[in-house]
């Protein structure tokens, strides 16, 4: 058998056409090799190629116009064996690399930075997201990721969902919050479908939060100091235990984002709307408080303006004023008003 009888595109030849070639040849005992259908342009020309290098069918010297089958038994020895003979070789050089790899840590570990040893460790780019990764591959039966970018890049919301839909076929129970203006942007909602189909959960909420990542309970990743440049790596059993409950507490308050029903949708509005009048109220600029909900300066400017229409104010400060009378004669403000679009 030749080499190159063992690559995949071989086993992708038997597998299409090849087992149904050498059933016919074993059935009919041979074929002529002037048959046309495994002539160059014929139906088994790929098959017998496959065949061939695979050593499954010869040329017999009695008869070396014909092709005839020969004992997959012998082939199999042939192809299988040294493949798990590699397997297992492999597997035996990954365990000297992890030996290999503790003891190392173990030395860095004796005579890293102050930030970078215990129960905080400080990553920075380009090692924040491969970190991720390997803390992904590693997890065992829980991520919790709380994501407060409304509109995260269509390419990585797909690369995200193909990666989560893995961890969760894995066994892994996945929970995502992000914030209910995550709701208008078409990328995150196919991201939502593919893993909620996968058995993920993910809820949307009004308040600002920042992003976390939470892999089985022993490992958090926060936000570091420097913004994107920094992550941090929370090992300390009390600090990531105080941060699952935070998690829990948000996730309890949030709304699913596969309920599309009117009273969810009216009661997300509503929650809307009471983020957008908490934001004037407490005098925050309209940036700071697009970014509080999650939306872009233009449509935080659609909800002040909508706000204004309803309390029939022409300026921000007639619009305060009348939010502080009505405040004061309600005994506080719950409007179910609905906000533009994004």
């Amino acid at each position: 058998m030749k080499d190159e009888g063992r690559t995949p595109r071989t086993r992708a030849l038997l597998e299409a056409k090849g087992i149904e070639l050498f059933e016919l040849i074993a059935n009919r005992g041979g074929i002529p090799v002037s048959d046309p259908r495994i002539s160059e342009d014929g139906e088994y020309a790929g098959a017998l190629t496959a065949l061939e290098e695979l050593g499954l069918v010869r040329n017999p010297d009695e008869a070396p116009g014909t092709w005839v089958t020969v004992d997959p038994a012998t082939v199999q020895a042939q192809v299988v064996t040294p493949m798990t003979q590699e397997g297992i070789r492999l597997l035996q050089e990954s365990a000297e690399w992890a030996n290999d790899f503790t003891a190392l840590h173990s030395a860095w570990r004796r005579s890293a930075p102050a930030d970078q040893r215990g129960g905080m460790t400080s990553i920075h780019r380009p090692q924040i997201q491969p970190f991720i990764d390997s803390l992904v591959a590693e997890c065992e039966f829980e991520a919790l990721t709380a994501q407060p970018q409304a509109t995260r890049d269509p390419s990585v919301l797909a690369e995200t969902a193909r990666k989560d839909a893995a961890l969760l076929r894995r066994g892994v129970k996945m929970r995502t919050l992000y914030q209910h203006a995550a709701r208008r942007h078409s990328a995150t909602r196919d991201y939502v479908a593919a893993v909620s189909q996968a058995g993920g959960e993910v809820r949307t909420l009004d308040e600002f939060f920042n992003k976390i990542l939470i892999f089985d309970r022993r490992v958090a990743i926060i936000p570091g100091p420097d913004g994107i440049e920094t992550a941090l790596a929370v090992r300390e059993p009390a600090i990531v235990a105080y941060l699952v409950d935070v998690y829990e507490r948000s996730w309890e308050r949030a709304r699913p984002f596969s309920a599309a029903d009117t009273s969810t949708m009216k009661e997300v509005a509503g929650e809307q709307r009471s983020m957008t009048l908490r934001m004037l109220i407490e005098g925050h600029s309209d940036p700071a408080a697009s970014k509080r909900l999650g939306v872009s300066p233009r449509t935080y400017a659609g909800y002040v303006s909508d706000l204004k229409e309803e309390f029939g104010a022409d300026t921000r400060f007639q619009l305060g004023y009348e939010i502080g009378r009505s405040d004061a004669e309600d005994g506080g403000l719950d409007g179910n008003t609905p906000l533009p679009r994004d």
